[in-house]
């Protein structure tokens, strides 16, 4: 089986996720369902068709959580050395052709978040950064093509989702 390293705010995050939709927008789509029901002919009864379509949608992602969940292997990175680059490490770049710099810190597949510069251990840029320290100049292959990074620093600091 997979295991699926988290901090534990991403692991409580899911969790509240999956508490969320089993105790209440489930229960809430059930009623709505059984309203729409008895409005008579179910072939043109929209609400009727809609509340099953939610309710199918929401037991996908109680499926999907409850997998993760089931895979999840909680991680406490402040545990870990940061003096390179490993799981929940924060890191500062220097891209060198652009000089443009970026922090990323590297999270849980169910955490990442490139817009707060959380990426999954599990990303291209993420796997190539894994074990550089200070100073190490490295060419990534990403997506979008080859680029040149400086690592600046890297560091541990508290993640907040």
């Amino acid at each position: 089986m997979d295991k699926e390293p988290m901090t534990l705010s991403g692991y409580n995050k899911v969790t509240g996720d999956l508490d969320f939709l089993k105790s209440v927008e489930r229960p809430r789509t059930v009623v709505a369902l059984d309203e729409a029901r008895q409005l008579g002919d179910l072939k043109e009864n929209a609400e009727y068709h809609s509340a099953k379509e939610k309710l199918k949608l929401i037991d996908v992602q109680v499926a999907e959580l409850s997998n993760i969940i089931s895979k999840a292997v909680i991680v406490d990175p402040s545990t870990l050395p940061h003096d390179r680059v490993s799981f929940g490490s924060t890191i500062d770049l220097l891209d060198v052709d652009s000089e443009e710099e970026f922090t990323y810190t590297i999270v849980g597949g169910v955490e990442s978040n490139v817009e707060k510069g959380f990426i999954s251990f599990n990303s291209p840029l993420a796997k190539q950064l894994m074990g550089k320290i200070e100073g190490d100049e490295f060419n990534a292959t990403l997506p979008g093509g080859v680029k040149t990074f400086e690592v600046l620093k890297v560091y541990y600091k508290e993640i907040e989702l």
